[in-house]
């Protein structure tokens, strides 16, 4: 079976193209600390962070800092699409979708929100609907209060 075949950069600049797991050879050392031996060079790596979606890497490298991301065949065929610089739309207005009543605000502002976590809880038609943060956001103004009645369209929260 063959192995994945990754495209490496390394702060920004490609530095690996074409590489499978088999061209390195990596021995574990505990600690999330790890020996490399790559093109005749030997290397001392600590990894610091992770993150698995992005498939980024932060390793500390004989003593230097060095973010490493990996673009497997998937990523690589998507970005001579063109399809990873599409442009993402963030949504700063919270609007209610409906006419109803203010059952729960469960955020305040300033606060931090993820995409989907729960925002407002309103009842329309006695049924409880749960507007969710539509992606990552800052809360900048709260416009409704518990117990009050909306209209639909009405402007319920700004967010940045």
């Amino acid at each position: 079976m063959q192995q994945p075949v990754f495209n490496a950069t390394v702060n920004g600049q490609t530095v690996l193209e074409g590489v499978s797991a088999s061209h390195l050879d990596i021995v574990s050392t505990g600690d999330n600390s790890y020996h490399i031996l790559f093109d005749q060079k030997s290397y001392q790596a600590k990894l610091h962070k992770v993150d698995y979606t992005a498939k980024t890497f932060h390793f500390i490298i004989n003593g230097g800092h060095y973010e490493v991301k990996l673009a497997d065949q998937f990523d690589q065929v998507a970005n001579r699409l063109g399809l990873l610089n599409q442009h993402t739309v963030k949504i700063k207005e919270i609007k209610a979708p409906m006419p109803g009543l203010v059952l729960e605000v469960q955020v305040i502002p300033g606060q931090s929100v993820s995409k989907g976590e729960p925002l407002v809880i309103l009842e329309a038609m006695k049924m409880e609907n749960i507007l969710r943060a539509p992606g990552d956001a800052v809360v900048q103004k709260v416009l409704i209060e518990k117990g009050k009645a909306v209209d639909k369209n009405q402007l319920l929260i700004v967010m940045e």
